[in-house]
């Protein structure tokens, strides 16, 4: 089969973009490898600054006692639990098809994927606003002199969830650039649930870090207390729009994530260059994991063949269109006679 040339319009919105340089067996293949492997290590960067981050939070918040810095700790710990979910959605996913699973175990990481959304929102946005709600009701003014550690600990964290970020963000930009699409675009639209949390996650992370030293600056200068609380209920209600976000997007493609008609077209026009192929008249593509496509089309084949003959030519079509590093699984049946073709 053919490649394909490396352009393609970013997709409407509500629909899905592939990220394997449109089928291109070539560079798909390199562009999964480096993915995967990026994936990967901003997992593993994100896991470690918030495991480090969510113990000086925990002291600190101790110490002051500060409804914001109780957030951010219950926000960091929430966060250390999310990246080994996600950790395990990668290599669950990752897993090769077997005669069990023969399109593989791509959807595993929407799975675990969505677990990890779901501790964020319970253990990060709940608590967080639990406490604050806890502290404006009780009126606790904290420990007046915990303001410098709590500023302290902020910075820091303010340096190292940057630095997650940042690795995050410069994956996002390589793949955003390459389609053409604004970085929040691709993250909303990327097929990849691993990156979309990460980079969601730190930048929420930056976020909180900001209105949880705005809540205690302002009890400091002022002296009330409800300002620190402000803080906290503002940290659990952004994780719970973050949270919400990255469950409804796990949920969609669980239950089935269309493609964009301009890549639906393109893979149609692929599947069209295989020689034995001469017509298509039905086509359903579906993702069935991270740049994992399930493919199932009606065909009419070249030539005239008896029963048996079309049944090991059809096999045959669909390994070939199988070794696609984004087609995870193809099923093809024989187009009726009467049926219109599909045009590209």
């Amino acid at each position: 089969m053919g490649d394909f040339d490396n352009q393609s319009g970013p997709g409407p919105a509500g629909t899905t973009i592939v990220e394997a340089e449109d089928l291109d067996p070539q560079a798909s293949a390199d562009m999964d490898e480096a993915g995967g492997g990026s994936s990967l290590l901003t997992v593993v960067v994100a896991l470690t600054a918030n495991g480090l981050l969510a113990i000086a939070k925990t002291v600190a918040a101790v110490i002051s006692g500060s409804a914001s810095m109780l957030a951010e700790a219950a926000h960091s710990w929430s966060d250390t639990g999310n990246e080994v979910f996600l950790l395990v959605a990668e290599k669950a996913g990752a897993k090769p098809r077997d005669e069990e699973h023969p399109r593989g175990y791509g959807r595993a990481t929407y799975i675990w994927s969505l677990v990890a959304a779901f501790g964020l929102f319970t253990v990060g946005s709940l608590v967080s606003i639990w406490t604050g709600v806890s502290q404006l009701i009780e009126g606790g003014s904290g420990d007046e002199g915990g303001f410098t550690l709590s500023y302290v600990v902020l910075a820091v964290a303010f340096v190292l969830e940057g630095t997650s970020f940042v690795q995050a963000a410069r994956q996002v930009r390589g793949h955003s650039k390459r389609w053409g699409l604004h970085p929040l675009r691709y993250v909303s639209d990327t097929s990849n649930p691993t990156l979309r949390a990460v980079v969601l996650e730190d930048s929420s992370a930056l976020v909180g870090i900001v209105f949880a030293a705005a809540g205690i600056a302002l009890h400091q200068a002022t002296g009330d207390a409800r300002w620190d609380a402000i803080g906290s209920i503002g940290i659990g209600l952004l994780l719970a729009v973050v949270a919400i976000f990255l469950i409804r997007r796990n949920m969609e493609y669980l239950l089935g994530e269309g493609i964009a008609p301009a890549m639906r077209s393109r893979v149609l026009a692929r599947l069209l260059e295989h020689p034995e192929i001469d017509r298509i008249t039905y086509l359903h593509v579906e993702y069935v994991g991270p740049q994992r496509l399930f493919v199932v089309a009606a065909v009419d084949l070249v030539g005239d063949d008896t029963e048996p003959s079309l049944a090991r030519r059809l096999r045959r079509v669909e390994h070939d269109i199988e070794t696609e590093p984004v087609i995870t699984d193809a099923v093809l049946t024989l187009a009726p006679p009467e049926d219109a073709a599909l045009q590209p």
